[in-house]
């Protein structure tokens, strides 16, 4: 039987820096290739298979067991393109792994071990990418599943409070994220927005583009 295989950007260790899981030591392991081209990437090298490495299944899972690292979030790219990304979560999780899986929300959920923890990053229009999301997903949330809104200016934080209403009843109670785009949406105003709106989510910075500002790979 052939080996199942990955296209792999890199895999490194550091904090996690956004979800209800930010500030814990963190393997990630980065797969190549995505589907979008979101007008704010700050992973671009990651868009592309080409200069990825090759690596099976087994291999990931051998170089992650050295770091003796509990917590490993699969990211991209959009991780959910590979095939054989569902059996890495799978073997993760038998090997005692806490799983979280960072997608664009495009990609189909079937066949992802419900055990798995999903960070869905629902495109917003400051995106041009807010046509890409798989609404047949909604049926498909866990209750520990994760809702990031990444907001680039104030039209952001409004289609995404009206995102959050219609779809309440899929949703329910999962927990949201608001991650402004510091550039262009003052971290300031979005929490006034959201202390005015009295939206029940959480607002989050990116925690590893605070530390180490300057890194562009491997933080």
């Amino acid at each position: 039987m052939a080996r199942s295989m990955l296209n792999l950007s890199e895999i490194f260790y550091s904090l996690q820096g956004e979800s209800t899981f930010a500030g814990f030591p963190c393997l990630f392991v980065r797969l190549a290739g995505c589907n979008l081209d979101c007008a704010y990437c700050d992973t671009s090298y990651a868009k592309l298979k080409e200069g990825s490495e090759k690596v099976s299944v087994a291999e990931v899972v051998e170089r992650l067991l050295k770091f003796k690292v509990q917590l490993v979030e699969i990211t991209g790219g959009e991780p959910l393109l590979q095939p054989a990304t569902r059996e890495l979560v799978s073997e993760l999780l038998r090997c005692g792994f806490t799983v979280l899986i960072e997608t664009n929300g495009s990609q189909s959920f079937v066949g992802i071990d419900s055990r798995a923890h999903l960070i869905i990053d629902v495109k917003t229009p400051g995106s041009n990418m807010s046509d890409s999301f798989n609404y047949d997903n909604l049926i498909l949330l866990e209750s520990h599943y994760q809702l990031k809104f990444v907001l680039v200016n104030e039209a952001d934080f409004f289609w995404s409070l009206e995102f959050i209403k219609e779809y309440q009843s899929q949703i329910g109670a999962l927990k949201i994220i608001f991650s402004p785009v510091i550039d262009t949406f003052a971290p300031a105003r979005l929490a006034e927005l959201m202390l005015d709106s009295r939206v029940k989510a959480r607002l989050q910075l990116q925690l590893h583009t605070l530390l180490w500002p300057d890194s562009l790979r491997g933080r």
